[in-house]
């Protein structure tokens, strides 16, 4: 499997990781372990991609560490009318995922991490929502990633 498909596996992943976080109340560390231990090897043993473990990680610690900057960012994403509580809580998972990445990793192209959430949206939602998310990361895109984007750099742009 190429890097491409390992890294794929490892957003859909964490984002069913950070959604079960949120249902249980379990943490990233005990979430995580589960996820490695049983369900990257069921991955494995069915021949498909099995997630990068590392970015998987990577993604799973790093959104609770920043979660208090990453729903700021989102709510200021969103139109006045909606606030991110009334968000579906795996498009939340999504987002959030999606933030993280555009702040946390700049190794990886913002319209390729645009390009990634809007498909693991599209595998949990077939309605509007991978529009939703589209939308909402292309605008923080292009706030925290204003050079990818030819624009010029704002005084908010963040890093972890």
């Amino acid at each position: 499997m190429s890097q491409a498909d390992e890294r794929r596996a490892a957003r859909l992943a964490a984002v069913q990781a950070l959604y079960q976080m949120e249902i249980s109340g379990e943490g990233a560390e005990e979430v995580g372990e589960q996820f490695i231990a049983h369900r990257f090897a069921e991955l494995s043993e069915a021949g498909m991609a099995t997630p990068d473990e590392a970015f998987f990680t990577a993604i799973l610690e790093g959104v609770p560490a920043h979660q208090v900057e990453i729903d700021r960012a989102i709510a200021s994403a969103l139109s006045q009318n909606w606030k991110l509580e009334r968000v579906d809580s795996i498009l939340r998972a999504v987002l959030r995922c999606g933030v993280f990445e555009l702040v946390a990793r700049r190794d990886v192209p913002a319209k390729v991490v645009i390009d990634e959430y809007v498909a693991v949206a599209g595998a949990f939602f077939g309605g509007d929502e991978p529009g939703f998310v589209n939308a909402a990361l292309d605008t923080l895109a292009r706030r925290k990633r204003a050079k990818e984007f030819g624009l010029p750099v704002p005084d908010d742009e963040i890093e972890f």
